[in-house]
């Protein structure tokens, strides 16, 4: 690696003044992309702690952008993304009506957002993980031929739109992870695609519960307890890596 002391001194003020522009101007960036979304920091704060008055909150500023313009992709993907935090705020009230509700709304708000913009991997690896959410959750017995291959099939057109996306390999590998054995469930290649993605993007502290989740599925509770620490050290609001914290305590 170069040493910034073997270059010679004009090469060093030109560095270090790069740099420092750099360190300057990187609030400014952030700025920007807030500032071209002003929904991004309440969305990302709704995110962490699952409160569900902000949520219902954005719920409606994002109803009245689509209202105003039906054709915006992003913040129909957005709706997407918030009712299906209102079902994990459903669920934590043993409310399973609303929670069905919900990932209705999640799942017909991320197909619009396709139809809109077919390109996106984060809408298609969204829609694979509300496909897999909808098993179970009053589906019926049909609910898994159904959706399934659903899953599947977001999470391979996710894949091929963008393999470096932290969010594709995620979504893969909650499919390992929750599928059946003989439906293609497959623990060690959960915990790989979840390394994958934490890879790419460390700071995905939901990602790191759910790795968590594998290793307990595993029996490995010194990694899943490594995992989950991350998490909260990313994220101590986290609910669900409180819940799983705790889970591994007994």
């Amino acid at each position: 690696m170069l040493s910034l002391l073997s270059v010679n001194k004009p090469c060093r003020v030109f560095l270090l003044a790069s740099s420092l522009s750099f360190i300057l101007l990187f609030p400014a960036f952030i700025a920007r992309a807030q500032a071209d979304d002003p929904l991004a920091s309440a969305l990302e704060a709704a995110r962490r702690n699952r409160d569900p008055v902000q949520l219902e909150s954005l719920k409606s500023q994002l109803e009245q952008r689509i209202g105003q313009n039906p054709k915006d992709a992003s913040s129909q993907y957005k709706l997407a993304l918030v009712d299906s935090y209102l079902v994990d705020v459903a669920e934590s009230r043993k409310d399973k009506k609303a929670a069905i509700a919900a990932l209705d709304k999640a799942i017909e708000a991320d197909q619009r957002a396709i139809q809109l913009d077919d390109k996106s991997s984060d809408a298609h690896s969204l829609l694979a993980d509300l496909y897999g959410r909808k098993i179970g959750r009053g589906g019926g017995m049909f609910a898994g031929p159904r959706f399934g291959p659903k899953v599947g099939d977001e999470n391979k057109r996710a894949m091929a739109l963008d393999d470096k996306n932290p969010h594709v390999w995620a979504s893969t590998g909650r499919q390992y992870l929750m599928a059946p054995k003989a439906f293609g469930g497959d623990t060690a290649k959960a915990i790989e695609s979840f390394k994958k993605s934490l890879t790419l993007d460390p700071n995905q502290d939901e990602t790191w519960v759910w790795l968590a989740k594998a290793y307990e599925k595993q029996s490995d509770k010194a990694n899943a307890r490594d995992a989950v620490q991350h998490a909260l050290q990313l994220n101590p609001q986290s609910p669900s890596a409180q819940e799983t914290s705790k889970s591994l305590e007994k």
